[in-house]
């Protein structure tokens, strides 16, 4: 009998290396569910006119399931963002009681929701980063020679 020194580096089944991820928590499943579970609500079921044209971009579960940080987009002006949070406040027991049906767990999570600016953070570096290049170019004009 081997030791567990001398085992075989393959030890474990080879379809778990492609399909059971190690580091791929039940945590992190319950909190992509219910980032598809919120998308398909706001999409199909609420009416609210304030919760127009949204993305929930992430979704962060805490370990005892009690509280989710749902972060959010939209591409609208500051005070349709306020309108927005509003709405989704004003929401947030209907989305809660939805996802109690549509999820098997013992408890749902109270929903927090956060306006996600990594989206327009990105945009602003990126504009930034065309202007340096732009500003470069003009400085230091590239000559082609054939």
């Amino acid at each position: 009998m081997k030791s567990l020194k001398q085992r075989e580096p393959y030890s474990i089944p080879f379809y778990q290396y492609f399909f059971m991820p190690r580091d791929y928590s039940r945590t992190l499943r319950v909190a992509d569910q219910i980032q598809r579970e919120l998308a398909d609500l706001l999409q199909n079921e609420i009416k609210d006119p304030r919760i127009g044209h949204i993305t929930i971009t992430a979704v962060e579960v805490t370990r005892d399931y009690s509280h989710a940080k749902v972060f959010y987009t939209s591409l609208t002006s500051k005070e349709e963002n306020l309108l927005i949070e509003n709405g989704l406040e004003r929401a947030k027991g209907f989305l809660r009681s939805n996802l109690s049906h549509r999820l098997k767990l013992r408890v749902i999570p109270e929903l927090h929701f956060v306006y996600d600016e990594s989206i327009e953070r990105g945009v602003r570096l990126s504009k930034l980063i065309d202007q340096a290049i732009a500003q470069d170019q003009d400085m230091h004009p590239i000559d082609l020679k054939d």
